[in-house]
């Protein structure tokens, strides 16, 4: 029986772990939830349904109202914190997996509690990774205390358990080309909001999705696999596979290339990074091999989607670099979103605001934060001079 603190509870990762748990009672037993809070009556029926005994919220002033909720939830003597450092408090606190779904930055510090307190962590938030590398690094105790819950680079340790680390040709990460796949970069000039949010096989949140349609998600991506399997930067490549029935591969260096396949959903990932290395019995429904398919594969365009070319670029540099790059394409996403500018001008300030940089100091989660807060800014003043 492992016990398990889940982050970003009321999100899309975390509410697929608890339908996990729930069909494992056996297996698992949260002990704490933590969410945003904007959906307080979700979070206090998952209290109550789970019988956990603490649950955080990030707005300082929900207090009360959490409170009333778990009330009428029947969630009587859970613990209640509140506030930015809340689910930070709930990582540290020794649970055997801490699985991490919170979106954003702001996950980098429950990720260091986690880790220092020697729990599991089941990393969703690629954020924390890509943001505060060497700091995560420093903090990783044990080979296996990272489990990563990203489809892509579950696949990718899942591949990795048919050789040798030493015996690694290069790791290919497949993206599905978002819902813009064979557009020209002349073409994306007049994208809108609405166009950008239709994912062609997830349902996930605005920030995601966007990053899905410029591939910055897919950027973040070669850098947290740079960081978790220590593979350089020019052994990792990208292919476009529409279809996500294979969610990433690793060459060997005898020519062999393993795969690992299912159908594009997160519960297999998700499982994992609860029970690693077991396999949970029936997470999901098999590919139907007796069925006629057609599976696609292209090369990445890198003119009409530089993020990824910018992104290696970053993941070189190092140091405050990468929190820069997910710094600035978050204001600019939001910038997106409120027609302040087009989806080209995205990727374009960001690159801007990368270039601005002049490094920083990432020894620290303050230095980190300093950068992140730093290109925030310069992205802003971008924004409004455009």
């Amino acid at each position: 029986m492992r016990s398990v603190t889940i982050l970003g509870s009321t999100g899309s990762i975390g509410t697929q772990a608890i339908d996990v748990v729930l069909r494992n009672p056996d297996r698992f037993r949260v002990e704490a939830l933590s969410a945003g809070g904007s959906d307080l009556a979700a979070l206090a029926a998952q209290a109550a349904r789970l019988g956990v005994a603490a649950v955080a919220v990030a707005d300082a002033g929900a207090r009360p109202d959490l409170q009333r909720h778990l009330a009428v939830a029947g969630a009587s003597g859970v613990e209640v914190l509140a506030g930015p450092d809340a689910a930070t408090d709930l990582a540290g606190r020794g649970s055997d997996v801490v699985l991490n779904g919170i979106t954003g930055s702001v996950g980098l510090r429950p990720t260091l509690a986690a880790l220092e307190a020697g729990s599991t962590l089941a990393l969703a938030n690629k954020e924390s990774l890509v943001v505060g590398g060497a700091l995560v690094k420093a903090a990783w105790q044990r080979p296996d205390q990272v489990v990563p819950v990203d489809s892509e680079h579950s696949a990718i340790a899942q591949s990795l358990r048919s050789g040798a680390r030493s015996e690694v040709r290069k790791l290919v990460v497949t993206a599905s080309g978002g819902p813009f796949r064979g557009h020209t970069r002349e073409e994306l000039r007049d994208v809108t909001p609405a166009q950008a949010l239709r994912h062609p096989n997830f349902s996930m949140g605005r920030v995601i999705t966007t990053n899905s349609a410029t591939l910055v998600n897919k950027g973040l991506e070669i850098i947290e696999a740079h960081l978790l399997f220590d593979v350089p930067f020019d052994r990792i490549d990208v292919v476009v596979h529409p279809q996500q029935m294979i969610h990433s591969m690793v060459e060997f260096v005898d020519g062999s290339t393993i795969a690992q396949a299912g159908p594009p959903r997160m519960l297999v990932p998700i499982a994992l990074g609860l029970s690693w290395p077991d396999r949970l019995a029936d997470v999901d429904v098999a590919i139907d091999w007796t069925q006629a398919a057609t599976w696609e594969f292209a090369p990445l365009d890198d003119d009409a989607f530089p993020a990824v070319r910018l992104a290696r670029q970053v993941g070189e540099a190092a140091g405050t670099f990468p929190a820069v790059y997910n710094a600035a394409n978050e204001v600019c996403v939001d910038a997106f979103h409120d027609g302040t500018i087009g989806f080209l001008d995205i990727v374009d300030t960001v690159a801007a605001v990368v270039a601005a940089h002049d490094g920083g100091d990432a020894s620290s989660v303050e230095g980190v934060l300093d950068a992140d807060a730093w290109a925030r800014a310069r992205a802003a003043e971008l924004i409004k001079a455009a």
